[in-house]
């Protein structure tokens, strides 16, 4: 049986409002997105470098925004409250408390964006 190297190798968040969910993700993450075309379609791709998973804002009317189905962890740049502060002013809605993982796993946090869907955050320090 092999290792995988990684787990998780892209992802894809749904969107109703494409234009706004580009927006909202460009504010909270304090990033700029890459409009690519595949397929006939502009998808927008978060900034990253291999080996690490990347990923990418789609309108597809195949995939729902839900806040009930899988969750992501985004990177919470430089720390979770300077995450969940950003996303607030963009639009998007704390789900809680940050939360200390045990074993020096880190914090994390839940949000819901301007989508509906519910993400996570995780950062290594926090505050």
């Amino acid at each position: 049986m092999s290792t995988l190297s990684k787990v998780v190798d892209w992802f894809e968040i749904p969107s109703i409002d494409f234009e706004r969910a580009v927006r909202f993700y460009e504010a909270a993450l304090d990033t700029a997105l890459n409009r690519v075309e595949l397929g006939g379609e502009t998808i927008a791709v978060f900034n990253y470098e291999e080996p690490a998973c990347g990923g990418s804002i789609v309108h597809n009317p195949s995939m729902k925004p839900t806040g009930d189905g899988v969750l992501v962890y985004l990177n919470a740049h430089p720390n979770v409250d300077a995450a969940l502060a950003r996303i607030e002013r963009a639009g998007g809605k704390s789900n809680g408390p940050v939360i200390k993982m045990p074993r020096e796993i880190g914090y994390v946090a839940f949000f819901t964006d301007t989508e509906g869907n519910r993400l996570g955050l995780h950062s290594m320090t926090n505050g």
